[in-house]
């Protein structure tokens, strides 16, 4: 019976331990010991880590820059404090999109359609030692292999607390109904997106277009914006996995009620926000943020396009479906709309 009983307690270790749980808690060690022992050291020219030029900065006369990030701040904060009733633990799984660059002591959470190939890019130049100069000289398909930067899931539990306490956490967010669009032009129109058409494409025709052709079962290559609606929104799609990371919820990619962002960079001051990150890191100033094409992006435009031809019925249900992005990163309720 007592070797049973121990048995149990063991097994119940181990189970704790492999169900990864995260705390943010006061370290009792001084900064400089905490370095030491966990092998990072991440203070720039000035001596001061990002975090710290990000909060003494907040201490004097706020330039008009400045005051912008501290207003999403503190939206972000009121409106978690709003709609989260009970925060929950993280997992080490809800650390995927979190690179680390451990030179400058900054996390990133990298949103899909935001900018975040170009932001890689930049992540592989702070962290690549010397070995790349110019983001642009990246190729986009480099900037996605995992093995290039290390994410926050990959560290020990006491490594993982030590980055979310002491180094300076940024997103770029944007509109998220121009991000869906945006998501669902890159993998449904673009003829090179064999995988996704036959990962999701055939599965959404099949589903939710009537009498099919046999060629668009078996290629999956035209679906149809408003068939993509129906699968979003369809009970069955998530319940059968997780949604991809190109139309996911950003907060359910970052965690932003439970992570506390000091940066939340927006997509349509893309330029004017990447510039501040780069600063607070002490970048060089050889480092810049590539400029983004005006001729192929997802526009406001365009997107209301795209919802011409949804009822106002889904697009309520669409809507509900993405309404915390909406609330946590002060979207406005888009006009062409017919909610009512």
């Amino acid at each position: 019976m007592r070797k049973s009983r121990v048995q149990r307690m063991v097994l119940a270790t181990c189970l704790g331990s492999f169900l990864l749980v995260i705390f943010y808690f006061q370290s009792s060690l001084n900064p400089a010991a905490e370095d030491r022992i966990l092998g990072t050291s991440w203070h720039g020219k000035s001596g001061r880590n990002p975090l710290q030029a990000l909060y003494d900065s907040d201490q004097f006369e706020q330039s008009s820059v400045q005051a912008t990030h501290q207003q999403r701040r503190d939206l972000l904060s009121s409106v978690c404090s709003r709609y989260t009733r009970k925060r929950r633990l993280l997992t080490r799984d809800d650390l995927r999109h979190l690179v680390v660059d451990d030179v400058h002591g900054l996390l990133y959470c990298y949103v899909p359609k935001v900018a975040c190939t170009n932001w890689k890019r930049v992540m592989m130049v702070l962290t690549g030692q010397g070995k790349y100069r110019d983001p642009l000289e990246i190729p986009a398909n480099e900037a996605h292999v995992s093995s290039n930067l290390r994410t926050l899931s990959e560290y020990s539990t006491p490594e993982i607390n030590h980055r979310l306490r002491n180094y300076l956490k940024f997103i770029f967010v944007r509109e998220p109904f121009e991000r869906l669009v945006s998501a669902y032009r890159n993998k449904f129109t673009r003829r090179y997106n064999t995988a996704f058409h036959k990962r999701y494409g055939t599965k959404i025709i099949r589903r939710h277009r009537q009498e099919p052709s046999n060629e668009a079962l078996e290629r999956g290559d035209d679906v149809r914006f408003k068939e993509f609606v129906y699968y979003l929104l369809d009970p069955r799609t998530q319940v059968e996995e997780p949604f991809n990371e190109h139309w996911e919820r950003v907060h359910s990619l970052c965690h932003p009620c439970i992570i506390h962002y000091d940066v939340v960079g927006k997509y349509e001051t893309l330029a004017e926000d990447a510039n501040y990150v780069l600063q607070l890191v002490g970048a060089d100033a050889s480092v810049k943020f590539p400029s983004s094409s005006k001729t192929t992006r997802t526009t406001d435009d365009m997107t209301a396009q795209f919802f011409k031809d949804i009822s106002p019925f889904y697009q309520r249900r669409l809507f509900n479906l993405y309404k915390m992005d909406y609330l946590l990163f002060n979207y406005s309720i888009p006009s062409y709309l017919r909610l009512r």
